[in-house]
């Protein structure tokens, strides 16, 4: 058993995936693409933002010869279906520079790594982009992808070599790993990458601060369930009253409306008009 930097944290899960040689057997692993590339580029961000929000892509990388680009996250946020979404379409926008060519030249694919819990509890969601037809045959014409990983839920069915990569990134995240459960040279490489003695004081730095800032969100995300409660619990309490008042109103019209009746001096058409009920509901009243 080896103590490791988890997972969790933005600078240690680009600490390990970042370099070329990982970062590309990762891709071939997950995706099926030998990426010809040189470099990896982490908090990537467009010269002219896409949108009035400046994306920053936690490890980029361009194949120029593939005509690809790959571009994989981590981080995990309430919202991370809509974000990373909106990231991988940033990158396919930013390609499209006229109105005569809405074609992205470079392929882009987008892996998401969900290091934490999901609602959905899938170990592998896909959106493919590709147009289907009514039998759900794909015809070819767009191959952007994003696939979103959440190794908490790896499972028998996952398949390899996916199992092993998630299997690592999940037993990483308590600060310990057993790193004679993995076979390839790849992730022995990762578990050498994160030991604890091997983390510089600066990238400590960043994990607390990152820490910070997952307490903060997560003290946000309560406050605002709690607001949400209250509003709920407010507006139930108003609907209640407004229904005790019309059911109040209908029984004190339903009183003089049988008070009518029993006199029997008046039409029923006209005992409704006073009441305020409808004809049918003073024919109700009358008895049997």
């Amino acid at each position: 058993m080896k103590e490791v930097a988890s997972l969790r944290y933005g600078v240690i899960f680009k600490k390990a995936f970042s370099p070329v040689d990982t970062f590309k057997a990762f891709v071939r692993d997950i995706l099926g693409i030998e990426l010809q590339i040189d470099k990896v580029e982490t908090e990537k961000s467009f010269d002219k933002p896409i949108g009035p929000v400046d994306v920053r892509f936690d490890l980029f990388a361009e194949d120029k010869v593939n005509r690809v680009i790959v571009d994989i996250q981590h981080r995990r946020y309430s919202d991370h279906y809509d974000r990373f979404l909106h990231y991988h379409c940033a990158a396919l926008l930013e390609q499209v520079t006229s109105s005569k060519n809405y074609h992205p030249d470079l392929k882009v694919y987008t892996i998401v790594v969900l290091t934490g819990t999901d609602k959905h509890q899938e170990d592998v969601l896909e959106i493919d982009f590709d147009p289907k037809n009514r039998h759900g045959k794909g015809v070819g014409e767009i191959p952007h992808k994003i696939l979103y990983l959440c190794p908490k839920y790896v499972n028998a069915e996952t398949p390899e070599p996916w199992r092993e990569w998630m299997l690592a990134i999940e037993d990483s995240l308590d600060g310990k790993i057993e790193e004679g459960n993995y076979l390839r040279p790849d992730i022995q490489k990762i578990i050498s990458t994160i030991k604890v003695d091997g983390i510089t004081p600066a990238e400590y730095a960043r994990m607390k601060d990152e820490y910070s800032e997952e307490e903060l969100r997560a003290k946000e995300r309560e406050e605002a369930e709690e607001r949400a409660l209250l509003a709920g619990l407010e507006k139930g309490e108003q609907i209640g009253l407004e229904r005790g008042e019309q059911i109040g109103a209908l029984k004190k019209a339903q009183t003089i409306a049988t008070q009518l009746l029993q006199l029997g001096v008046l039409p029923a058409d006209e005992i409704a008009r006073i009441a305020g009920l409808t004809l049918e509901e003073v024919q109700k009243l009358k008895p049997s």
